[in-house]
């Protein structure tokens, strides 16, 4: 790919368009990042005004790939992907200054575009008494869109589900600029989009007797955890009865193979009122079997929060645990609500957990008053704010922040993480979803160091390394982005990796969206792209939790 898009040809394209086009240097120094380490400065900024905007600029980009003059392109919300999945140097296609728009409200279903923005949406609902419950961390500046293309998934995916078990259908344009509805067909249905003589009809046929021909084996290599979001969803695609979901494909590629311009999701009824028990450990292997044994009452949220956060918070933020964790710190905390509407229900399951915190807990409570659930939850939800605020040459690197095993492999997970950290030694504030064992964690390292750049990628490839090992996947809710992305190969061996390479290649054979990401990524790429400081300057006007 080019790294540079023509004036004249920025000035062509602009003409066609009902929204914007700018190669200004502020403009491509603000996209060059998303909050992850990676930078790489755009060619140019689009900001599509509504789909045939996208449509036309997607065409536009085909047919220079085509005269051999390619042009990359990246669909972008808000930038808050911690992976590097929405930086690139070809044309920003800026989703969230025009199609962020609500268009219709149902009954139980929400169809909206790309560039909401979630917590927007979100309140909507909670007006409706309903909400969609597979929320992002980044909830309140985060996009739809941007959560589609990472099949986010936050602290009530314990219960609900990931954000691809929420789509209904999406409305996509493909690499020739075609728009196509995708969302789940029949078997009758299908063999009539095979029929098409459309570049729809061939994505149809060619994945379809992709899918056919590699039934076993694409089952044989989904790892065995709760959520997933590494490479793409094949085995989500086809259903024993023959019907077929093209969205599945989209969601979780982070536009990798085509630009969502329109989500119709299910929503579920809302419950306000929860009940939160906190308990406080002094080992790790006493918080795994706590987190075990309260999993059988269905809570809607199990959070963890480690000893470094709470050590950082005291020193440099003593404000936000006094009066909230033991004055000799735990070696770490669990947060776990309930939601159920019946608020009896939601009692005995506390005092149940309660019990069993009793047993393995050094000390816990329990919370039913919102003001006192809001200041326990900032323990957990202002963990990477003020980790990030940490002054001096080294920053926290979001950089092994998403890694996911099966739920039985949560303390050795966390053994071996303080090891490999003791290893190199490193600190790391650790967090994270701790009844789907989903560990965030965020060395220190100084990025104008390239000691220090040749730690974070030796250390990078040993963590993934034994989330491999232990049956995990390299990420859970965040996607592969520049450096996950390195670990696919070894995650699904070489034959699955092939075929994701080939599902890439059905839908971008001309490799204009967003390169150098899911099985194209390599480590040479990566490194040349990391940033020399680490900063989110561009997101202080919002408050980030991960």
């Amino acid at each position: 790919m080019i790294k540079t898009m023509k004036k004249a040809q920025l000035k062509e394209l602009s003409r066609q368009l009902l929204g914007t086009a700018t190669d200004s240097p502020d403009a491509l120094e603000y996209f060059s990042t998303d909050a992850g380490i990676f930078e790489a400065t755009p060619s140019a900024v689009v900001y599509p005004a509504n789909t045939a905007d996208v449509r036309k600029t997607v065409k536009y980009v085909a047919d220079l790939a085509a005269a051999g003059k390619p042009v990359s392109l990246v669909p972008r919300g808000q930038g808050t992907d911690l992976g590097g999945g929405a930086v690139g140097e070809g044309i920003q296609l800026v989703m969230p200054a025009h199609m962020n728009k609500l268009l219709r409200l149902d009954r139980d279903t929400a169809t909206v575009q790309p560039g909401i923005n979630y917590r927007t949406l979100q309140q909507t609902l909670h007006t409706h008494g309903r909400h969609l419950p597979p929320y992002p961390a980044s909830i309140d500046f985060s996009t739809i869109g941007g959560a589609v293309a990472n099949n986010a998934a936050g602290e009530k995916s314990v219960k609900y589900g990931v954000t691809r078990d929420y789509v209904k259908s999406l409305k996509v344009v493909l690499a020739d600029g075609s728009l196509v509805q995708a969302h789940r067909v029949n078997a009758r249905e299908l063999n009539r989009k095979k029929g098409l003589s459309t570049f729809e009809g061939e994505v149809y046929r060619k994945l379809d007797s992709l899918i056919l021909d590699h039934t076993e084996l694409i089952a044989k290599h989904q790892p065995k955890t709760t959520r997933n979001a590494a490479g793409y969803a094949l085995g989500r695609v086809k259903d024993k009865d023959g019907s077929f979901d093209l969205s599945q494909i989209f969601i979780g590629a982070q536009g990798t193979l085509g630009v969502i311009t329109e989500v119709v999701l299910k929503t579920l009824p809302y419950n306000p009122r929860t009940t939160l028990v906190v308990g406080y450990f002094k080992s790790q292997d006493a918080l795994a079997e706590a987190v075990a044994k309260v999993r059988q009452y269905v809570p809607s949220a199990v959070e963890l929060v480690g000893q470094g956060v709470l050590e950082y918070l005291r020193e440099h933020h003593p404000g936000d645990i006094e009066g909230l964790v033991p004055e000799k710190l735990p070696k770490a905390v669990l947060l776990v609500e309930y939601d159920d509407s019946s608020q009896l229900a939601q009692k005995i399951k506390s005092l149940r957990t309660q019990r069993i915190f009793q047993h393995l807990a050094e000390s816990s409570r329990i919370a039913t008053d919102p003001v006192e659930q809001v200041a326990l939850w900032k323990v957990r939800r202002a963990t990477a704010t003020s980790v990030w605020s940490a002054g001096g040459h080294k920053r926290a690197l979001p950089f092994i922040e998403d890694a996911i095993v099966p739920q039985d492999k949560l303390a050795t997970l966390l053994d071996r993480t303080h090891k490999l950290l003791a290893k190199h030694d490193l600190e790391a504030a650790i967090w994270g979803h701790a009844a789907d064992a989903n560990l965030q964690l965020q060395p220190l390292l100084d990025l104008s160091r390239k000691k220090d750049i040749d730690r974070l990628l030796s250390l990078s490839r040993e963590f993934h390394d034994t989330v491999i090992a232990l049956g995990g996947s390299t990420t859970g809710a965040h996607g592969d982005g520049l450096l996950r992305a390195l670990y696919l190969k070894n995650l699904y061996g070489k034959e699955m990796f092939e075929l994701l390479a080939e599902v890439k290649h059905i839908f971008d054979t001309q490799r204009i969206f967003n390169p150098m990401k899911k099985t194209e990524a390599t480590e040479e790429f990566a490194r040349a792209h990391i940033r020399g400081t680490y900063s989110l300057a561009g997101l202080h006007n919002h408050s980030l939790y991960i």
